[in-house]
């Protein structure tokens, strides 16, 4: 049986320094890893430079395979482009692969042929800035029904026209189970998202992110199904595991748990 290629989000252990992040990566055999620009008194918020990440994961022998996230990035104004602008500056320098490209999740701009519109308009910028510095853009479709870009289909469509090898498709198992797309796009996804929600007393509908935990034998969202499929359909890339759960993120041994998640999702593989 192949070995599943799993990475680590830093989500997964957001108390932990960067430091201390890396090293339980390692310690579970994950070469790739997942860094974040929400985390407060951490990096990136705190002021850790790119150069100072880029030499911590030499140091762990880890590659950084995106920064989580640009947030709202289909809806292109001038603060959005120096967000972006920062962000991908902050990829390239401390040698990330690619930056995540979450869109807009408050109910705004879900009408029909203006969030069309408005992502290609953003992806359309985003290109050269991205095509400059190297870093591919993983577009994130979030399956809330408040969120303007919930389809993966719609995405691909745009990604097609618009992206050449810039953009990729983020598979979340989460957000996939949410949205009831059945449709995967193995060939144009860069990254899969996975974790589990395993409480029989939330419908899916009223699923949030606080549900989502390391996926267990009582996963609801049939991870085991989504990464066989992805996989028997030619996915290569990584699982990263993103867990929200308050109850992961107080977890006294991460590592003990992340590594018993890894081993039932192997065990299915």
């Amino acid at each position: 049986m192949t070995a599943l290629p799993f990475a680590l989000n830093h989500m997964a252990a957001p108390a932990l320094p960067l430091d201390a992040f890396f090293a339980l990566a390692k310690s579970l055999g994950i070469a790739a890893v997942e860094i974040r620009n929400d985390l407060s008194g951490n990096a990136i918020l705190d002021g850790t430079g790119p150069a100072e990440v880029k030499a911590l994961a030499e140091k762990h022998c880890l590659t950084i395979i995106s920064i989580n996230a640009l947030q709202r990035f289909n809806e292109w104004n001038e603060a959005r482009e120096a967000e972006a602008c920062g962000l991908i500056s902050y990829a390239r320098d401390c040698g990330a692969e690619a930056l995540v490209l979450v869109p807009v999740n408050d109910g705004s701009g879900q009408k029909n042929g203006e969030r069309q519109e408005t992502l290609r308009k953003s992806l359309r910028a985003l290109k050269p800035l991205l095509d400059a510095a190297g870093i591919i853009g993983l577009v994130e479709p979030l399956g809330f029904e408040i969120c303007s870009l919930r389809s993966k289909a719609e995405a691909v469509e745009a990604i097609r026209e618009i992206g050449g090898e810039t953009f990729r498709l983020v598979h979340d198992t989460f957000h996939h189970h949410l949205a009831g797309e059945n449709a995967f796009f193995p060939e144009l996804t860069g990254l899969v998202h996975i974790s589990g929600v395993s409480d029989e007393a939330v419908s899916v509908s009223e699923m949030r992110d606080p549900h989502r935990i390391l996926v267990d034998a009582a996963d609801r969202l049939d991870n085991a199904g989504q990464i066989r499929r992805l996989r028997a359909e030619g996915y290569k890339g990584p699982f990263s595991f993103e867990p929200f759960a308050p109850s992961v993120h107080a977890l006294s041994e991460p590592a003990k748990a992340v590594r018993e998640s890894m081993d039932y999702l192997q065990s299915r593989a």
